[in-house]
């Protein structure tokens, strides 16, 4: 039996499986189609967040594509949860969590119905690791639709995004803006549908699976309300429908070394941190071996090429424009950063779909910059370890020209009570503040510190306060700022033993994150810590809590 009809049970198994043929027949199969490929489109859409709002009519593309190529597509629903609507509140503890809820969806309906292939449509930021988590354990063909990005919303000169609108509250509490100009900043701010538009989460995962080879060439940087999505979201269709036929699987593409061309890549156009979780999960559903430290290694090599918001100037519509991920991939390629072997999901490798772009990006644009003249000299997430993260830490060091402070710590056990504080103006120029107890385990759910952290920019403390947290951030997020703290709070890590006032020091420069106590006195302080009671004891999030694991292995669930 072939490797397609190994799958195709339900539709090959011939007269002993004519009731499961019978329930296919009133969904719309004819006599000829029961021996095509079965393709699932997991669809994504929702009205929940405008990132998934035009998932609908790409959906309807790739099935007429999937019909026209010769397959039987069927349709079915994954959940989304909007980071955006639900940052700053216990919704937010969500978010990370429906990332497995999303890869387990979409593996169980895969696997029930024993579909040959599947397409995943995915908007918002938890869509596409929860989509490649859930291929990378399947592994059967498949290929990724990224939704699309926002296009910018424009007040006063400027373009804006949504991290606009968070920092616009800080500089109202600062004195710095009336409340007419925070309110037409956010009225202004997301003009319709499509994934935050600047280098934030959703931009950075679907680079990413586009330099790994999971979805199609260019398909990462255009805009969800352009007419070439809906084409490409077609084409991709077609295009698994073709890997079916060649069983070109997941794991084929998801290798050692198609993953460090996606670092390379969230290196150079300024991810992220949440790239680093979100890859480290992937790895581990596709049995690849990588590392945190890989994440060190590689940023050591690869420029910050492209000058994007959250701390750049540009958006990602701004980056397509320029050459798009291609034209990025041809300058790491050139300069020996890039692995040019590895297969992509359309059926060529690297080197070949990325031989025809040019070796410099356009001169005319400076969205993307020259090798020899590149934004930052090495990547801009450092790896930090010390006694206050001995399995790592994660720090985002775009946009600081010294990102580095020793000073004494305020410290937080929940993100509400360290945005209460930053509102009444507590904070100031050289403390380190700690929010802790938000870790995958501890929170649980390892919320996304954008509103303390837009509210300290807003207010002017860029480069004057640090921030660290067993937490994570969004990507819209910028400063001394360092997420990820591992072991986290809840388990008992040193962050769980700062107290008010202690020293802390952030260096990126020697990615290390110090607490300036001496040895003795911790031991003493870990002799006397209990863990606190968790915060859930039934539903999904006390089930997440007890099998999570901590952030620097990505914070998987199986």
């Amino acid at each position: 039996m072939s490797a397609l009809n190994k799958r195709s049970r339900i539709v090959t198994q011939g007269v002993q499986r004519s009731p499961n043929r019978a329930m296919l027949r009133a969904v719309g199969f004819k006599d000829t189609d029961f021996r095509k490929p079965i393709i699932g489109i997991a669809n994504g859409y929702s009205t929940i967040t405008p990132c998934n709002l035009g998932l609908n009519d790409l959906t309807k593309r790739a099935e007429a594509a999937a019909k026209k190529a010769g397959a039987m597509p069927q349709t079915f629903g994954t959940i989304t949860v909007s980071d955006g609507i639900s940052m700053g509140t216990e919704g937010m503890k969500y978010s990370l969590v429906s990332r497995e809820v999303i890869a387990d969806s979409i593996e169980t309906a895969v696997q029930a119905q024993s579909m040959d292939g599947v397409v995943v449509i995915g908007g918002c930021d938890k869509n596409m690791p929860g989509a490649l988590i859930a291929l990378g354990r399947m592994n059967i063909p498949a290929i990724f639709v990224y939704g699309g990005t926002i296009k910018p919303g424009h007040y006063q000169g400027k373009d804006l995004t949504v991290v606009s609108s968070f920092e616009a509250v800080g500089e109202y509490t600062a004195g710095k803006i009336s409340r007419e100009h925070m309110l037409g900043v956010e009225r202004r701010a997301c003009p319709g549908a499509g994934s935050c538009g600047g280098m934030f989460t959703a931009n950075t995962m679907s680079s990413a699976i586009e330099a790994m080879g999971m979805s199609l060439p260019y398909s990462s940087t255009m805009a969800a309300e352009d007419r070439e999505k809906h084409n490409s979201a077609a084409e991709s269709a077609a295009v698994l429908v073709s890997a079916i036929k060649k069983q070109l699987l997941p794991r084929d593409i998801i290798t050692r070394k198609s993953m460090e061309n996606a670092i390379a890549v969230v290196m150079a156009v300024g991810g992220s941190t949440n790239a680093v979780l979100h890859l480290l999960a992937i790895a581990h559903a596709a049995q690849v071996p990588l590392t945190i430290d890989d994440f060190e290694t590689i940023r050591g090599r690869v420029p910050v090429l492209c000058d994007l918001k959250p701390s750049g100037r540009y958006v990602a519509t701004d980056l397509h424009q320029a050459g798009g991920i291609p034209q990025v991939m041809k300058i790491l390629l050139e300069h020996d950063v890039l692995h040019a072997d590895c297969m992509t999901i359309t059926g060529r490798t690297v080197g070949q779909l990325l031989k025809g772009v040019p070796a410099r990006p356009p001169r005319n644009q400076d969205v993307i910059r020259q090798w020899e003249n590149p934004m930052y000299p090495h990547g801009h997430l450092a790896i930090l370890k010390g006694n206050l993260a001995t399995e790592g830490a994660v720090a985002k060091i775009t946009g600081l020209k010294n990102p580095q402070i020793t000073g004494p710590a305020r410290v937080f056990d929940s993100e509400e009570a360290c945005m209460a504080a930053i509102l009444a103006k507590q904070i100031n120029s050289g403390d380190v503040i700690v929010i802790r107890y938000e870790g995958p385990r501890g929170g649980p759910g390892m919320r996304e510190m954008l509103s303390p952290t837009s509210a300290l920019v807003g207010e002017g403390h860029i480069g004057d306060v640090g921030l660290i947290t067993d937490g994570r951030f969004s990507g819209g997020t910028y400063g001394i700022v360092v997420g990820h703290v591992a072991p986290e709070a809840a388990v008992g890590g040193t962050i769980a033993l700062i107290k008010e006032g202690d020293s802390i020091t952030i260096d990126a420069g020697r990615r290390l994150l110090q607490l300036n106590v001496a040895d003795e006195e911790l031991a003493r302080r870990r002799a006397a810590w209990q863990p606190p009671a968790p915060r859930y004891t039934r539903g999904v999030m006390a089930k997440y809590a007890k099998l999570v694991s901590t952030a620097s292995k990505g914070a998987v669930t199986d």
